[in-house]
């Protein structure tokens, strides 16, 4: 994407959850448009083949087994990424978890623990150590990835949709801390065919219930992350945008 707002050429991306779904998507796009990348999740098996494929584009990756919800292992991912790169300009925090319970009475404390964990202490771990080294630098885009579920919520999903309505909180809050040098925004993705979709995916009520009346394929979330990540969004930060097919 030469002379386009949204070429990434010289740019290093760090992705968490990068090895599956939309976070893959999401590396996949931003190696096309000439960043070096990243690619963090628990498996590092997964990470190398999303790296390979990356690689394939012509781009350099850097495959990392991080749980995102142990405080130390955003410290060690960091370290890695900057080790190697010598730098991050671009941040998403997509790795995320949404197990459900039998019943509210039935959540137990770890697995509250666990929820929140990954979905709101990691992210906001990761953002500060890389958010400031941005801050120090020539600056950078950190893009979270909340969900519907912080605007829309459901009985089955009280820790889950708490903690995305964190995320977008501190998105807004790092956005103010981390400015000028450093953009701060958020996707809130709706219901997409991945991997870990399968207790809605054939759910027709659920279905037609969307604006669009269909789910979302992972590449749909390509283009408001290449906005973000890129000069195209030069002047936005603080926003919260629902990529969600019409969650009403």
């Amino acid at each position: 994407m030469p002379n386009s707002p949204f070429d990434l050429t010289g740019k290093v991306a760090l992705v968490t959850g990068g090895s599956r779904g939309l976070g893959r998507a999401m590396v996949l796009a931003f190696a096309r448009a000439g960043a070096d990348v990243v690619i963090a999740s628990r498996k590092l098996e997964a990470c190398e083949a999303v790296a390979r494929e990356v690689e394939a584009l012509g781009r350099r990756a850097l495959p990392v087994a991080a749980h995102v919800g142990k405080w130390h292992d955003n410290d060690m991912l960091a370290a890695r990424a900057y080790e190697h790169f010598g730098r991050v300009d671009i941040l998403v925090n997509n790795a995320g978890m949404s197990p459900l319970a039998p019943s509210l009475a039935e959540v137990t404390e770890a697995l509250f623990d666990k929820i929140v964990d990954v979905n709101f202490k990691g992210p906001f771990r990761l953002s500060v150590l890389v958010g400031g080294r941005m801050m120090a630098g020539t600056g950078g885009a950190i893009i979270n990835l909340s969900s519907t579920a912080a605007f829309k919520p459901e009985p089955d999903t009280v820790p889950y949709g708490g903690a995305k309505a964190a995320i977008n909180t501190m998105t807004v809050a790092l956005a103010k801390a981390f400015a000028p040098k450093v953009r701060v925004n958020c996707i809130a993705p709706g219901p997409f065919l991945t991997d870990v979709s399968g207790a809605w995916r054939d759910n027709e009520t659920y279905r037609k219930s969307l604006g669009l009346q269909r789910f979302g394929e992972p590449d749909e979330i390509v283009g408001t992350a290449l906005y973000l990540a890129s000069d195209a969004s030069s002047y936005t930060t603080g926003a919260i945008i629902r990529v969600d097919g019409g969650t009403w």
